[in-house]
């Protein structure tokens, strides 16, 4: 396919589209850790961003070289979103109940979100984009490559602002702000899930 103005104007849109979900979880991470620097917001909109990225692409791969077994699996992401989200959400929601019950302040720890949680939390805000791997399928290795990669620039920037918001929103409600955030993942697991 040619790399149009309505191919790139399209490519955007599902980068905004799919990046919703990741944005979300991003404001939630940043009242998580509203003393987080800057380097580690980098580091986690690299990582939704970076998954925004090889889910289409491994949608398409499935889609040209193992599209029956794929095809097959399809039915399973909603409930590993839902799985994923409701287990960092619960315990989100486990350890913001027993800061509260304790008294105890909210901690401005930079370890707050470890590379396991993250990487959860990228898989389960981008397994819905495996099915983009449908979408892209009539593009070339080139043009797919490009569309996902225009997905994850779109992510990093939409996750850059989250993070930024959640951060000064978490300053504001820090006592409440891990219950609250267990609650969004939660919700969002759930939405996934309804909508399929």
């Amino acid at each position: 396919m040619e790399m149009s103005f309505i191919f790139v104007l399209n490519s955007i849109g599902l980068g905004i589209g799919l990046a919703m979900d990741a944005f979300s979880v991003s404001i939630v991470n940043g009242m998580n850790e509203p003393c987080m620097r800057r380097g580690k917001v980098v580091q986690i909109a690299g990582c939704y961003a970076f998954f925004q990225w090889a889910m289409p692409m491994t949608g398409w791969f499935c889609v040209h070289f193992i599209a029956q077994q794929f095809e097959a699996f399809r039915p399973f992401i909603p409930w590993i979103a839902l799985i994923l989200l409701l287990l960092i959400g619960g315990n989100m929601l486990r350890e913001g109940i027993g800061r509260l019950r304790e008294n105890e302040p909210a901690a401005c720890e930079d370890n707050a979100l470890t590379w396991p949680v993250l990487i959860l939390q990228g898989v389960a805000t981008s397994i819905d984009a495996l099915s983009v791997g449908f979408t892209i399928a009539k593009y070339g290795p080139l043009s797919a490559f490009t569309a996902s990669l225009i997905i994850a620039v779109v992510t990093f920037f939409i996750c850059f602002a989250g993070l930024h918001f959640g951060r000064k929103f978490g300053e504001k409600i820090a006592d409440k702000s891990t219950i609250l955030g267990g609650l969004i993942l939660i919700a969002i697991g759930l939405e996934i899930f309804i909508t399929g």
